[in-house]
């Protein structure tokens, strides 16, 4: 009876110390299949990834989100055609870093070059519940000042696209890409 109970024992052992770097691996491919998702525009494979409630925090300013309304800012996102490309990722101390470059049709307007962000991606029940991003490579000033040459441009020429920068649903994507195009044909 004691050798079985000891034969338990050990097997419980050597089950649970199995299972746990198991688990921390898997948050590496969680994290890869998110960016995976995003690049692909994929709303309801993003939303299996992440938390009901998802935080995102990008240079300080932070963003909480739902699934669904997460789910509504990828739809945004996919109208400017994003390409998300992840340059590393690992898993240091039990958490998971990464180095993304993300470029589209807005911020190759804005930027004009792809945005690099360093990332920390942190779990909760093998879901990513936030993400803390902080801009490796980012003009700030550029940035703006080309926002800031679009909006005043659309208030006097396209008053009806009024209001794309803040409306980050699908239509207004939509709205905001329509506003590159005729700022662009200005030109």
């Amino acid at each position: 009876m004691n050798k079985i109970l000891v034969f338990l024992f050990f097997l419980a052992i050597g089950i649970l110390s199995c299972k746990n770097p198991q688990k921390e691996s898997d948050k590496l491919e969680i994290a890869k299949n998110f960016y995976i998702a995003i690049d692909n525009s994929n709303p309801l494979e993003t939303t299996e990834l992440i938390t009901d409630r998802f935080t995102t925090i990008d240079d300080g300013f932070e963003q909480k989100y739902s699934g669904n309304e997460y789910a509504e800012w990828v739809k945004w996102d996919s109208v400017f055609q994003p390409t998300y490309k992840i340059l590393k990722i690992e898993k240091e101390n039990g958490i998971v870093k990464a180095k993304i470059s993300k470029t589209d049709k807005r911020i190759s307007f804005l930027h004009h070059e792809p945005i690099v962000t360093n990332e920390i991606i942190q779990f909760e029940n093998n879901k990513i519940k936030n993400i803390k991003r902080t801009s490796a490579s980012f003009n700030v000033e550029k940035f703006v000042k080309n926002r800031d040459e679009l909006v005043n441009w659309i208030v006097k020429n396209q008053p009806e696209l009024n209001g794309f920068l803040n409306d980050q649903t699908k239509s207004g994507g939509m709205n905001y890409l329509k506003a590159i195009e005729l700022y662009n044909s200005k030109k």
